[in-house]
């Protein structure tokens, strides 16, 4: 929202894009229609995102989890993924936005594997926002393999500090505000360890029906609450502000 004050607006928002097969069983259609209709808005998203000062989006692409899912739905989330990727994502990255990936990439499919290195190259000089998917991630996992790498290199004692440094991106600053689409109001394994200090954000609305009115309604709403990361200065223990 462009006429937020720069102190009320949230610096990283993470989005749980919860509903679209519940938004295509609705209509009477298979599943695979709503994630159609799921990636139209996040595209949308992103851009409305991107001008109205967001300096990072991540958004939970796909899940560790989500494995689970009958073979044809992954697939189809796949190439879905791709087809956006070549033929969407041009036009966000000529707006100066950055695509980065979280996740365990190495363990995806080839052709996912090259498509998201080939677009992050591209886009590695644009600093407007830093687009982040997660992809293939779980939290948890996460976490254990950053204590994993600090094991290996010979830490007898691990800190915050170490683990922080050890995520799958590390220079990217804690959430300030996670929503979660669809009227659920769990986590589901993301960002366990960045939203510690989040605010945040549930709507009853499916994603598919998520659009710019609904994210302003978040950022007003996160606009109107206090921080204090557990005391009373308003940094958290990092120092994030």
């Amino acid at each position: 929202m462009k006429d937020l004050a720069k102190e009320k607006q949230p610096k990283h928002v993470a989005i749980i894009m919860d509903g679209n097969g519940r938004w295509a069983k609705k209509l009477g259609k298979k599943r695979i229609f709503g994630h159609e209709k799921g990636a139209e808005v996040a595209e949308k998203i992103i851009e409305y995102a991107s001008d109205s000062g967001v300096r990072y989006l991540t958004l939970y692409t796909f899940s560790t989890e989500n494995w689970k899912r009958p073979e044809e739905e992954v697939n189809f989330l796949f190439n879905l993924f791709i087809k956006y990727l070549e033929s969407r994502m041009e036009k966000i990255i000529s707006k100066g936005v950055r695509m980065r990936f979280s996740g365990r990439i190495d363990k995806m499919p080839e052709d996912i594997q090259k498509a998201c290195k080939r677009i992050e190259e591209k886009s590695k000089n644009n600093s407007k926002l830093d687009l982040i998917m997660a992809l293939n991630y779980g939290s948890r996992q996460e976490i254990l393999d950053a204590v994993n790498k600090l094991i290996s290199s010979g830490k007898k004692e691990i800190t915050k500090k170490d683990i922080q440094n050890n995520l799958y991106l590390p220079d990217v600053p804690d959430v300030d505000l996670l929503i979660r689409t669809s009227g659920e109001k769990r986590i589901s394994n993301f960002l366990l360890w960045q939203i510690a200090y989040a605010e945040l954000y549930f709507t009853e609305v499916l994603w598919p029906d998520f659009d710019e009115k609904e994210f302003d309604k978040a950022l007003l709403d996160y606009a109107k609450r206090e921080r204090r990361f557990g005391g009373l200065t308003g940094s958290d223990e990092f120092g994030n502000k």
